[in-house]
């Protein structure tokens, strides 16, 4: 039987124990695992028993990575501490010192800057090209280029990536394609089905859904995982028991979130879409009936004041990130891409009047009522 998102959801999550039938796993908060004896601690390093250490392994992680696994209908996952710990977990699963990464110019700068200015630092090299025209990218491919990396949405201007174009392109040049699905969520587009070889998500996100949690998660094929996994554990990247529960927790709750979400965001892109104190706006809405994510990110028009429009929002909250349960702004000029050079800022097109707006699950009308209201109240 092939079960809908929603069920699936549901029972992904769950860590049976043997001789234990409880409805909810329990929290390992444990550092260590014993043993009876020498020979029983033996066994675990010849492949006989689970566990031995959290940080190299606990039942609460494991259920994270599995889950989302399961959902991205991945061989294999493994939870880390972050997302960005996640990705580079990816990342180094695939490339090593001297070898070299395409990647798409408008991915999250938190992202650009672990790729521009930590990896180069190692002798891992990456060049930063537009994926709207594949050209760039085929372009951009050297003889050492081992890995293609993008996000499904992009962050903050919500580019839908043609996943099957690029992956495409990778296999007829035998790369490795790490796609960041943060922003669509396996609800709306699961990379891994489309030929993606692995998949990363910032769980403190959408899968958490909460902002209580900080956590992050790949999946993909099996060897590429066992690598990313060596790399968690090696790199003390390793997430806690509890806040891997959380997230489990939370993951539960993902599909009846995000269709309220995306939803919701749906109908204020519509509506600020014809406010006329905002000069655009970005949100793929061709893509779905009920819209792509629950991220509409709009530029104000000039006769706003922005500092004042930040000071108007009222119950809407200034945060440095997204996806919890309540509708919130950022400023990614100031936080999320700061660390981007300015030309590639001005390229990007992010200025000092781009807002990104995670909307939540409130009353839809309010949402709208609520930005409607700012925008009026910060016109010059």
């Amino acid at each position: 039987m092939t079960n809908k998102f929603e069920t699936e959801v549901i029972h992904s999550v769950h860590t049976k124990q043997q001789g234990i039938k409880s409805k909810a796993t329990p929290i390992y908060q444990t550092s260590a695992f014993t043993f009876n004896d020498l020979d029983e601690l033996e066994g675990f390093y010849q492949g006989e028993g689970n566990y031995l250490y959290s940080r190299v392994g606990n039942p609460n992680t494991d259920e994270l990575g599995q889950a989302v696994a399961a959902l991205e209908h991945a061989e294999d996952g493994v939870a880390a501490s972050s997302g960005l710990a996640a990705i580079l977990a990816g990342v180094l699963a695939v490339v090593r010192s001297g070898d070299h990464i395409v990647a798409a110019d408008d991915v999250y700068g938190g992202s650009f800057h672990m790729l521009k200015a930590e990896l180069e630092r190692f002798g891992i090299e990456t060049t930063f090209v537009p994926f709207s025209d594949l050209d760039n990218v085929t372009n951009a491919i050297k003889p050492n280029t081992k890995l293609l990396y993008t996000e499904s949405i992009t962050n903050p201007l919500l580019r839908v990536e043609k996943l099957e174009e690029v992956i495409a392109l990778a296999k007829t040049q035998n790369l490795v394609v790490l796609v960041d699905n943060t922003f669509a969520t396996p609800l709306h587009v699961r990379p891994y089905e489309l030929g993606a070889d692995l998949v990363v998500h910032s769980a403190t996100k959408y899968i958490g859904g909460h902002s209580d949690v900080t956590s992050g998660v790949i999946v993909g094929r099996k060897e590429l995982i066992e690598a990313a996994r060596a790399r968690v554990i090696n790199l003390g990247a390793n997430l806690s028991p509890f806040e891997a529960w959380l997230t489990c927790r939370g993951l539960k709750t993902l599909a009846l979130r995000m269709k309220a979400q995306s939803g919701n965001a749906r109908m204020l892109a519509e509506s600020l879409r014809e406010n006329s104190n905002v000069e655009k706006v970005y949100y793929p809405f061709t893509e779905a009936d009920q819209g792509f994510g629950a991220i509409v990110t709009i530029e104000l028009a000039n006769h706003v004041d922005t500092d004042q429009f930040f000071k108007s929002l009222g119950w809407v909250k200034i945060v440095p990130t997204l996806a919890g349960v309540e509708t919130t702004v950022s400023h990614p000029l100031k936080t999320s891409h700061r660390a981007l050079p300015p030309e590639a800022q001005a390229e990007l097109g992010i200025t000092y009047r781009l807002v990104r707006i995670s909307v939540g699950i409130e009353n839809g009308e309010d949402i709208v009522a609520q930005f409607t209201a700012a925008l009026e109240l910060a016109v010059n």
